[in-house]
């Protein structure tokens, strides 16, 4: 068990090994190998979970130990959820074997056994595991028969709780940290230092006062960072790092170091996006939603893309039947970006009943976004949305999914059903949406009629878009009872032929990976810009 405290930790290492003896001072010959078992006798408890009360952190399956002898590496161990297990090559015979603990983080250096004098790692992303650092050299020197070595294993990072005071959900930053520990074999040593800025990533999470714990290595006392030092990962917040105490050796600071990360960072919104931030996936990246549905302007004298005026907006199925170019269109089929990327069917107006002449890049497989991109209607340049190439795209399935029900938002909130301005859709709530704001009847439930929330223009204008919530309105049909969305990733199975959508009515909401249609279908684009 390794303890993090203001004692030493130790415990005992029965090492098991059997080769002829050698003479003093000389490595085994012709890389000969040699098979290393550690009994470290503890529990099975998760080192992810951090006992605040002791410091303790233990040992679990898949854990790594370094071993270096005669001033090289020379193998690593590995826990099997019992023992360290493994072989080191040519160990040094009479010298003790070192043992390195780096937290499971992966050197930089790609270590070769007998060659390797250095290496070294970053132990900046706390954000799941806290990398504990620790060494320390056999109490006996190597011996060839010799069957029981011992060691006490000393931890070179102390364990320091962090009060977090943020608005923000992201993992939040401390700069001027020193994250970098070196190993020099030749010295038997660890070094800690800086690399870049120094950044530590302390876990998500939000709140007054939310309890964080990393681990840090040994340093002198730093002095309040200037604005900026502190800041949440997808830089949405900003704040300043606070006063750190001298960090020692085993140090263990329970009572907690304040860090205020509150400061909004104004970002300039993308020409034609809602002022909104939503998070796609578990990565915690965001995107901006394009103000309304993307149309087509075929009856213009020059046709051209744009966004819809309002986010109600849209044609209606029997106005942009046919195969003419010459028609204003907000439903498309799959991929009919206009440009020539490798399928039959890639013009707003192309119309077929085959699924293989919609093939993005003629690739049964592909996604819209693969390749060059051309076949994301996010590729064209959108008149009132910057009007260059290549700045929107259309979400995955599983970017789809994300925003219906699993990404974290302050309010708890993803989304409702509601009828806007007289028309039926669903409103996409951003991640930092205020319930205070407005009342929704049963938000987050698929089965809410649209008529539960039956919302105004004026008060859509004044309480919902200016605080960056988008509106889907139901455009599949003429009479305004399901909307279907186009995702960006073709139906990789049996039915290569389809892709997948998102999709609501009055009584569902999914964007599941088991939906998906033909892609002849022609449905509606509601485009996204990277943040």
């Amino acid at each position: 068990m390794k303890k993090i405290s203001m004692i030493l930790m130790a415990f005992a290492l029965a090492i098991t090994m059997s080769q002829c003896k050698k003479n003093e001072g000389q490595t085994t010959s012709n890389d000969e190998v040699v098979t290393i078992t550690l009994d470290v006798k503890q529990n099975n408890s998760s080192k992810v979970v951090v006992n605040p009360a002791s410091g303790t952190v233990d040992f679990e399956t898949g854990d790594k130990i370094y071993v270096g002898s005669g001033g090289k590496y020379v193998g690593v161990l590995t826990h099997n959820g019992t023992n360290f297990v493994g072989n080191i090559t040519n160990p040094t015979e009479n010298q003790p074997l070192q043992f390195y603990f780096l937290g499971n983080v992966t050197p930089q250096e790609t270590l070769s056994a007998g060659t390797t004098e250095e290496c070294s790692v970053i132990i900046s992303d706390q954000t799941e595991h806290l990398p504990v650092i620790s060494c320390a050299a056999s109490y006996e020197n190597y011996v060839s028969g010799v069957t029981a070595y011992s060691a006490h294993l000393l931890n070179k990072c102390a364990l320091v709780k962090f009060n977090v005071t943020t608005p923000s959900n992201s993992p939040i930053c401390v700069t001027g940290m020193k994250n970098k520990v070196t190993v020099d074999f030749t010295q038997n040593t660890m070094t800690p230092s800086m690399d870049g800025e120094g950044v530590i990533m302390l876990p998500a999470g939000s709140g007054e006062n939310v309890e964080k714990w990393a681990i840090l290595l040994p340093q002198e006392a730093l002095e309040e960072g200037e604005e900026g030092s502190a800041y949440s990962r997808h830089g949405d917040y900003t704040g300043i790092r606070p006063t750190i105490p001298s960090i020692t050796n085993n140090g263990y600071l329970s009572q907690g170091i304040s860090i205020e990360v509150n400061t909004i960072v104004v970002s300039e919104v993308p020409i034609g996006a809602i002022n909104g931030l939503f998070t796609i996936n578990s990565n915690g990246d965001k995107v901006y939603f394009s103000q309304g549905n993307l149309q087509y302007i075929g009856s213009a004298s020059t046709p051209y893309w744009r966004f819809a005026e309002k986010q109600w907006d849209y044609f209606g199925v029997d106005n942009q039947g046919g195969a003419s170019q010459f028609i204003d269109r907000d439903l498309f089929g799959w991929g009919t970006s206009g440009y020539n990327h490798g399928a039959v069917c890639y013009q707003p107006w192309s119309y077929s009943i085959s699924d293989q002449d919609y093939y993005a890049y003629g690739l049964s497989w592909a996604d819209l976004n693969d390749m060059t991109g051309q076949a994301d209607w996010g590729f064209n340049a959108i008149f009132n949305g910057g009007n260059q190439e290549n700045q929107w795209r259309t979400l995955q399935t599983g970017e789809w999914s994300c925003l219906l029900l699993s990404r974290p938002t302050s309010s708890g909130i993803r989304y409702a059903k509601a009828k806007v301005n007289g028309v039926n859709g669903i409103i996409l709530l951003p991640d930092n949406w205020d319930e205070s704001c407005y009342s929704l009847y049963l938000p987050d439930y698929d089965k809410t009629p649209f008529d539960g929330n039956i919302i105004s223009s004026l008060d859509w204008e004044s309480f919902f878009e200016s605080n960056g919530a988008v509106f889907l309105p139901a455009s599949f049909n003429n009479n305004n009872t399901g909307g279907i969305y186009w995702s960006a990733s073709g139906y990789n199975s049996s039915n290569s032929h389809s892709a997948h959508y998102m999709y609501f009515n009055n009584t569902n909401a999914s964007a599941d990976d088991g939906y998906y249609s033909h892609r002849y279908s022609r449905l509606a684009v509601r485009l996204v810009q990277d943040y």
